[in-house]
């Protein structure tokens, strides 16, 4: 993309309300991303919550504002954060040996936060029917059980903000802006 519409992009750039916005683009491609655990990454955010509007501690979903601190943290290069608590990820989600944490993964990036988010999938039946017993969601979600009964394979799977790719890439704030398909209330007739 860089190569095909350098022409395009520089002017794109230079346009934009954020700066180094090429640079920032460009460490996206090139540069090799960080990796942190939940659990490290808080410890990093608690030392600095005099910044934050949203006081962080362990157990609590991160916020814009620390995602980004996070990013900027290591040169605006993108950053995994990975092994969340259970708590904050779907049940589905596959449990770590330490029993707290997840196999659940969030990619963060410059000026947007989180991009995509992902997790390995619970294979094993035992502890997924003891988590719906926990939760107390077992008859809802019998297909489910169902599903690992007979054997399952390890897997796993992610979802990614497309919106928030162009934000990035685009330099745009606001996410409405990057919209391929605006909508207000009452603009969708069904």
């Amino acid at each position: 993309m860089l190569d095909k519409h350098e022409n395009s992009l520089s002017q794109l750039w230079e346009s934009s309300k954020i700066d180094n916005l090429s640079t920032i683009c460009t460490n996206l491609i090139e540069k090799q991303y960080f990796r942190v655990t939940y659990t490290d990454a808080v410890k990093l955010l608690e030392k600095n919550n005099d910044n934050f509007k949203f006081k962080v501690k362990w157990g609590d979903d991160l916020q814009k504002e620390h995602e980004k601190y996070l990013v900027k943290l290591c040169n605006n290069t993108p950053v995994f954060v990975t092994d969340f608590p259970a708590i904050l990820k779907p049940f589905y989600a596959r449990s770590n040996d330490d029993n707290n944490t997840v196999s659940a993964v969030d990619l963060l990036v410059p000026e947007v936060g989180e991009l995509f988010g992902g997790s390995l999938r619970e294979e094993r039946y035992d502890i997924i029917k003891q988590r719906l017993d926990r939760l107390g969601i077992t008859d809802s979600y019998q297909w489910y059980l169902d599903l690992r009964r007979f054997g399952s394979v390890p897997h796993g799977g992610y979802g990614m903000g497309f919106e928030r790719l162009l934000q990035c890439f685009l330099g745009i704030n606001n996410i409405k802006d990057v919209l391929p398909f605006p909508r207000w209330p009452h603009n969708c007739s069904m």
